[in-house]
């Protein structure tokens, strides 16, 4: 089954609080969402960063409940 969708959408203002890695932002109709990753090295570097050290303290990154 085939479906034809004309859409005339106007924006005049949209706020995102936020953006992370896995995030989809669609406006409109879509028969369907393509997976993409772009990695983009905009510093210039040449070589991997050095390895971190361990601080010994192990918390989660995201507050745990009881």
């Amino acid at each position: 089954m085939h479906f034809t969708v004309h859409q005339s959408i106007n924006i005049y203002m949209i706020k995102i609080g936020a953006i992370t890695n896995s995030s989809v932002m669609q406006i409109g109709s879509s028969g369907s969402i393509q997976a993409q990753s772009d990695v983009y090295n905009t510093g210039g570097y040449t070589e991997p960063a050095e390895e971190a050290a361990a601080t010994g303290e192990i918390a989660p990154i995201v507050p745990l409940g009881p």
